[in-house]
């Protein structure tokens, strides 16, 4: 007699490891400079702090250094990484080039549904910018960039981004302080041209609001110097 495979009636589990949580959170601690560059990080500290063991949390150290938050030393402490104005700028060519090109696509592709959903987006961050919320506005920033990536096919692009774009996140994150409206309505604008179906328009409105970020660095260098690694002799 023949015993069908239980297996076959389990459907597949989606669940976010142990190791995904850690990083999340440490991700999240890192950005929001609650965990400030120069840290000092434990494995042991760490886990105990998040109940679970030491696992999850050396992976999630090895993803965090990958992405660049991270400096883990052979037989030294390991250290959150300080931002990298050449990293920064770095980024900010690379999303410049590929968004500039998902924006194009999006011109061509996006529907009605889509259109609508971003405009969802918009609506969140027009909230969090009246409630001075930069946490709430820092996540709806990435996802209004994601979700173009995402309802055009190309969520690839996002994934390139993602890889490329850590030394850049603080500093948006502390550009909030004073360039939230700004980052607001140059989503306005991005998204109308995207309506519009205006390529060059969109292409255009897209660089700009990359390109901020090359006099916002100046300022938010000389008001949080001990953020910054020194590459003066690089």
């Amino acid at each position: 007699m023949s015993v069908s495979s239980p297996l076959r009636a389990l459907e597949p589990l989606n669940r976010p490891s142990v190791a995904d949580t850690v990083f999340d959170e440490l991700h999240s601690q890192i950005i929001l400079l609650e965990l400030a560059p120069g840290t000092k990080m434990s494995e042991a500290e760490v886990a105990k702090a998040l109940g679970v063991s030491r696992q999850p949390v050396r992976d999630a150290f090895y993803r965090l250094s990958k992405l660049g938050f991270l400096s883990i030393r052979p037989q030294r402490a390991t250290l959150v990484s300080h931002i990298s104005s050449a990293a920064v700028l770095q980024a900010r060519f690379i999303r410049n080039a590929i968004e500039a090109e998902t924006v194009r696509t999006a011109c061509r592709v996006l529907k009605p549904e889509d259109f609508s959903g971003l405009d969802t987006v918009l609506d969140a961050q027009h909230k969090a910018v009246k409630a001075s919320d930069p946490v709430s506005f820092h996540q709806l920033d990435d996802q209004f960039h994601r979700e173009i990536c995402e309802r055009s096919g190309l969520a690839f692009a996002w994934d390139i981004i993602r890889e490329n774009k850590a030394h850049m996140d603080r500093v948006r994150f502390l550009s909030l302080s004073f360039a939230s409206n700004d980052a607001f309505n140059d989503h306005v604008e991005v998204m109308e041209a995207i309506r519009a179906r205006d390529e060059e328009r969109a292409m255009k409105y897209m660089r700009k609001h990359l390109s901020r970020i090359k006099e916002q660095i100046v300022r938010i260098r000389a008001d949080h110097v001990q953020y910054f690694a020194d590459e003066s002799d690089a």
